[in-house]
């Protein structure tokens, strides 16, 4: 089998496995927060169980990541689907008995299926040409778009179908991982051989995370992901909270994702045309067109088109990003570099969701003012963003 072909059979692996174990990230994201709300002891604790999720994904990013450097990428992934079955199992027990701290436990599991998911984008380059990876990437992160009709029709179907409310939904995303061993067997990415001695040991940590590129690249791809679940983490909420249905919600979170991933056809393109960098400020003013639009009112229209915006900014930008970062090591580093920007990308994400539900319910006095405050706290971290973007554009390139 040539290079090509095996970089488009495991593309194609990814791309389902994005598809069908990742709608599980979906119906989460649509169900964690109002789950929460109800077995909540506090309204600022809201979040907290999808704030788990996030923390739970960055610890495990540089574990996950020396173990599949190891033991190969098809071990790491299975044994994340057994972490989100079990979280999942474990979030329906706290449903059932009316234990915030189970279900809030459950969550944190499900944060090592999340961390896993994370590392298809960089297991679609694992066997790729240097020319179709960035097409790899956008095609894997393009499996999102099924994710995003499969999760919110799941919360749909299930969100009612027991006393308890979600505790379907969680028995759904149960048998959505037990697809994981079936998608994953068809995977063929060799194993890393053992390092010899002789082997390169690639740069020290401390010397890679000063490389100019990649610090740039680590904080777009935080400043993107961490900006797009701050403000998804609180649409729920604030859509429940504006007198809308819960099916309201799942249909704007449903457009979000949708809007996170189509551009994913076209993004790989644009990036081998115009280069990642461009890209990426597109993403970011993206993002800030987003975040003005919320400011203008609560009505639908607005919700959906600031979710639109929102997951079109996040696919430019964590994209963009992501092709800087593997452009930017030598392959000896790759699972330093990857496990370690993905631990600082989800604690940025981490930090964005745990602040989501105290910006959303303990700023002001009406769910309008809490949502004004959750957008406007954007707007400093994509100041900081855009302004390393320019100054590593204007850096003297090394001759």
């Amino acid at each position: 089998m040539t290079d090509l072909a095996r970089a488009r059979r495991n593309t194609i692996v990814l791309v389902l496995a994005q598809a069908i174990l990742g709608a599980q990230m979906s119906v989460i994201f649509i169900i964690g927060g109002l789950a929460g709300q109800i077995l909540s002891p506090h309204p600022c604790l809201v979040t907290l169980p999808l704030s788990m999720i996030i923390l739970g994904s960055a610890l495990s990013a540089r574990p996950l990541a020396r173990f599949m450097q190891a033991r190969g990428r098809q071990a790491g992934f299975l044994l994340a689907v057994v972490a989100g079955a079990l979280g999942a199992a474990v979030a329906a027990a706290g449903l059932w008995v009316g234990s915030f701290w189970l279900f809030t436990a459950g969550s944190m599991l499900t944060g090592v299926y999340m961390s896993a998911q994370g590392f298809y984008r960089f297991a679609a380059t694992d066997t790729a040409p240097e020319d179709y990876a960035p097409r790899a990437i956008s095609w894997v992160m393009a499996g999102g778009l099924a994710a995003a009709i499969i999760g919110p029709a799941l919360v749909r179907l299930t969100s009612d179908l027991t006393v308890v409310p979600f505790l379907a939904t969680y028995l759904a995303v149960i048998a959505l991982n037990l697809t994981g061993p079936f998608l994953f067997a068809f995977l063929d990415i060799p194993t890393p051989p053992a390092r010899q001695d002789s082997d390169p040991a690639g740069r020290p940590m401390g010397q890679i995370l000063r490389s100019p590129a990649i610090a740039v690249a680590m904080l777009c791809g935080t400043v993107s992901y961490a900006l797009m679940n701050l403000v998804m983490t609180s649409t729920p909420l604030a859509v429940v909270g504006c007198g809308f249905a819960t099916s309201d919600a799942a249909n704007i979170v449903s457009a979000h994702v949708l809007a996170m991933f189509a551009p994913s056809f076209v993004t790989g393109h644009l990036i081998a045309r115009f280069g990642a960098e461009p890209i990426v400020g597109i993403g970011l003013a993206i993002l800030a067109a987003a975040g003005t639009v919320a400011l203008t009112g609560v009505e639908l229209p607005q919700f959906y088109l600031t979710l639109i915006l929102l997951g079109i900014g996040w696919n430019f930008g964590y994209i963009g990003a992501t092709t800087m970062l593997t452009r930017a090591h030598a392959p000896e580093e790759r699972g330093r570099v990857q496990g370690t920007n993905d631990l600082v990308v989800f604690g940025g994400v981490f930090l964005a969701s745990l602040s989501s539900g105290g910006l959303m319910n303990c700023s002001g006095g009406s769910v309008q003012a809490g949502w004004n405050a959750v957008n406007l706290s954007m707007l400093p971290l994509l100041v900081l963003a855009g302004a390393a973007l320019i100054w590593l554009a204007l850096r003297p390139k090394p001759l």
